[in-house]
């Protein structure tokens, strides 16, 4: 039998937040396939963990993944680790997974810290639905760019950013509007974290007389969503088709007055000159 490729996530700064599990399976395994041996190396040492470490980043992950997926088929059992988090978020461990998934070898996620995650949790903007954008290009243009396809994206917007490119980039932020709101994380769950909240045009102001220092996790509130225009025959048609579903008069109203912001009561009213729809199981009588 193959061995096993545990993803284990490492504390983001505070080494109280690694879970017992992580530390059994970093015990346990074989091998540890670490971004920085040196970095990891701390942490071993820190929980008295002897396992051997070998590299695994950007610069060697082409030849070190067929290394390691020979040694998983020969059933060694191998823990992935990135310098702080999940591996394979802006971190190397994508193409190790997915060559393991390929060769049928089994891969364990041991969850852990997350700085996307705590960011978004402490920002105080909604956490139902949001999207995570990872680094943006380093370049200021394709910065912009790659914003501005994200100007009407109503899901919570999640970035990393490091601190000498903060500033420049709070700059182009301005794309999505110079009063969205932001909230920019650093050095989070360290000793000098810090949580700042505002708008784009007072973040600009803030970080100017602030040394941006830290990584930094950036937090960006959707864009409002733009009501759905429809005409007094359009919204017939909607009503037609969601009484043909079986939706109630009163809960189609309030469907479309939340997609139109159009008052419900205006709508209910519509809704009651469409006649009721025939149900297919009811025998409709023949004329005479």
């Amino acid at each position: 039998m193959p061995g096993t490729l545990y993803l284990v996530g490492t504390p983001i700064g505070n080494l109280e937040d690694i879970t017992f599990r992580a530390i059994r399976i970093l015990q346990t395994v074989d091998l540890v396939a670490a971004e920085d041996t040196r970095h990891t190396g701390k942490l071993l040492h820190h929980f008295q963990i002897t396992t051997p470490q070998v590299s695994y980043h950007d610069h060697n992950r082409h030849s070190r993944t067929a290394e390691l997926l020979e040694r998983l088929q020969q059933e060694t059992s191998i823990a992935l680790v990135t310098d702080a988090g999940m591996p394979g978020i802006s971190d190397p461990g994508y193409e190790l997974v997915k060559a393991c998934v390929d060769a049928d070898i089994a891969v364990v996620p041991i969850p852990g810290p997350s700085a996307a995650i705590a960011a978004l949790i402490a920002s105080g903007l909604p956490c139902d639905r949001f999207v995570f954008e990872g680094f943006l290009p380093a370049k200021s243009q394709a910065r912009r760019t790659r914003l501005e396809t994200l100007q009407a994206e109503t899901r919570t917007l999640i970035f990393y950013e490091a601190p000498h490119r903060l500033r420049q980039s709070l700059q182009d932020f301005l794309v999505l509007g110079a009063d969205r709101h932001i909230v920019l994380a650093r050095e989070l769950t360290k000793r000098y974290e810090e949580i700042w909240r505002g708008t784009v045009t007072a973040a600009i102001e803030h970080y100017s007389t602030h040394e941006p220092q830290g990584e930094f996790t950036v937090v960006v509130a959707g864009a409002e969503p733009t009501p759905l225009v429809l005409s007094e025959a359009m919204l017939k048609i909607e009503l037609q088709q969601l009484l043909q579903q079986g939706v109630s008069r009163s809960d189609a109203s309030r469907q479309l007055a939340q997609q139109t912001a159009l008052p419900r009561r205006q709508i209910y009213q519509l809704a009651l000159s469409i006649p009721e729809p025939i149900s297919i199981s009811e025998p409709v009588s023949e004329l005479d």
